[in-house]
């Protein structure tokens, strides 16, 4: 007589099949991703709060001065130039890297845009060199970090000194000045539309089209892809080498604009322009929420941070205050907004 076969015995689940605590986690993941978006829109919410309560101290400290409306268009012109490096640091530091030669690439940019040989070509040979060059040293970067296998934080500090001695060596430790009338024209107060500077309008064409880039393109998903897990992108599909090579292209790029409009703003070319933007640019994309580690960060906060920068500078300066004290207000900003992160990702996790 046949016996019944014994029950079978099951150390573990089937190979696909879905148990409740199998599913937990999932549903745990999915909110701690909602509740760091929440997070971020809170972020964005207090530096918005943090800006008014600076235009509050700046307007009760010298009201005259700070409410004064070439003082408010003379805030925004100065966020204007490091914002539009701090779009492109955005995007390199959520792909999870970094870039230190921002700075000297604004200042190469702007030393070869505005040699005689370049100014001969007028506005538009302005404008093309400092792009070009502003490319050509993003080029270098990215080559060396995507293809030449070198740490960001090497390849870039190479670029900074490089670029800083080529700055210096194209001037001679001269200021260039600009002569084209078309170049200067911009930054004079008959050209503003509707109050508005032009450099303050061109920021807000890089903003809008970094968010939209970062936010609406396949690109930037891949670019936050790169930042959360490079080796996961690479078995996804995504070339990171070229993905990264992209992305200081992008810096690079945003380099060689905003030395274009330092270039306006100045009416000059130095060897010391962009000095610390790589410093301003990094500290204002890490208050505005971006992670260092990569992975995570946003258009709008960056703005945001770079106008908190700039507002405090401003009162500083209003107020006869010291710049070390400027600096040492920076640095604790920086250490907050650090602490900040922290607490949020741990929040994020559980």
């Amino acid at each position: 007589m046949t016996q019944p076969a014994p029950p079978a015995q099951h150390h573990g689940p089937e190979k696909g099949a879905v148990t409740g605590p199998a599913t937990a986690p999932v549903r745990k993941k999915g909110g701690g991703l909602r509740a760091l978006g929440l997070r971020a829109d809170v972020r964005n919410l207090s530096l918005l709060g943090v800006l008014a309560v600076l235009v509050a101290v700046g307007g009760f400290t010298e009201p005259d001065a700070f409410l004064d409306t070439g003082n408010l268009q003379l805030i925004l012109t100065q966020s204007s130039v490091i914002g539009v490096v701090t779009v492109g640091v955005t995007f390199v530091i959520i792909s999870g890297g970094i870039d230190l030669s921002v700075g000297a690439m604004v200042a190469l940019a702007s030393v070869w845009a505005t040699t005689l040989a370049t100014q001969g070509f007028g506005f538009a040979g302005i404008l093309f060199t400092a792009v070009v060059v502003g490319l050509a040293a993003g080029l270098v970067n990215g080559v060396l970090i995507a293809y030449g296998g070198m740490v960001p934080f090497i390849a870039t500090l190479a670029m900074l000194a490089s670029a800083r001695g080529l700055a210096l060596q194209i001037t001679d430790g001269k200021t260039q000045i600009v002569t084209v009338q078309s170049v200067l024209d911009l930054g004079l107060p008959d050209s503003y539309v509707l109050g508005i500077p032009p450099l303050v309008l061109v920021f807000a064409a890089v903003t809008v089209a970094g968010w939209l880039i970062l936010n609406r393109t396949t690109f930037g998903r891949r670019t936050v892809a790169v930042g959360g897990n490079a080796e996961a992108a690479r078995l996804a599909g995504i070339d990171v080498r070229r993905q990264r090579l992209y992305l200081y292209l992008l810096s690079g790029l945003c380099c060689g604009i905003a030395a274009f409009m330092l270039v306006i703003l100045s009416g000059s070319g130095q060897n010391t322009n962009g000095n610390l933007y790589e410093l301003d640019a990094i500290a204002a994309a890490i208050i505005g929420g971006t992670l260092l580690s990569g992975g995570r960060g946003t258009i709008v906060g960056s703005v945001l941070g770079v106008l908190v920068f700039t507002t405090i500078t401003n009162i500083f300066a209003l107020n006869n205050l010291q710049s070390d004290v400027q600096q040492i207000a920076k640095g604790a900003i920086i250490v907050a907004a650090v602490l900040v992160q922290r607490r949020t990702l741990r929040g994020g996790e559980t």
